[in-house]
């Protein structure tokens, strides 16, 4: 998964609280900057629409920076950020539900705005169906639209990309409206 390098090294201690430094100071407001209002609308009326033609479930969430909790981990167990990033998009998942569709196709779009960082987390329904590669492709153009901090326009692309790849693998039923199991607004933490 294509990733910022310094995300994979055990922190030094400066860096490390660098890191947590940039978090804390990334707040609401640099949130609201990078994605307004209308634009978390815009990408909710995208996933609202996109669920309409396939059987899954996406959801978005948008963090400004890392709870202090994972910071102090980074910094004590000198765990990688890039794994700390995972674990939290792996907690979200779970806690907002998303593991708990129907036909197990659920996908969270997680970006922390601090590290320009993404993950997708996928349920093991689409997962099976889904390979490492076209997940990397994906990621790829994501993290390159957030260097280039063009936020809306990065996950607008990561929703219709998602999107395809649920219209391949979940098609609706036939004479059956898709059901919405989880919000389709962007969720900003």
């Amino acid at each position: 998964m294509p990733h910022n390098p310094h995300l994979d090294q055990a922190p030094s201690l400066w860096r490390a609280l660098r890191h947590a430094l940039r978090h804390r100071l990334t707040g609401e407001h640099a949130s609201r900057r990078a994605l307004s209002a209308a634009a978390l609308e815009r990408i909710g009326d995208q996933v609202r629409e996109s669920e309409r033609r396939h059987g899954g479930q996406i959801r978005v969430v948008v963090e400004a920076g890392l709870p202090p909790s994972y910071l102090w981990r980074h910094l004590r167990s000198r765990v990688p950020l890039r794994r700390i990033v995972r674990e939290r998009a792996l907690m979200l998942f779970g806690k907002l539900r998303v593991w708990d569709t129907e036909h197990n196709n659920g996908v969270l779009i997680y970006l922390l705005l601090a590290e320009r960082a993404v993950e997708i987390v996928a349920d093991r329904g689409l997962n099976a169906r889904v390979t490492e590669a076209q997940w990397r492709g994906v990621l790829a153009r994501l993290s390159q639209a957030l260097a280039a901090q063009q936020f809306e326009q990065g996950l607008t692309q990561a929703v219709q990309e998602v999107s395809a790849l649920l219209e391949a693998a979940f098609p609706p039923a036939q004479g059956t409206a898709p059901v919405n199991e989880l919000p389709d607004a962007p969720l900003r933490l």
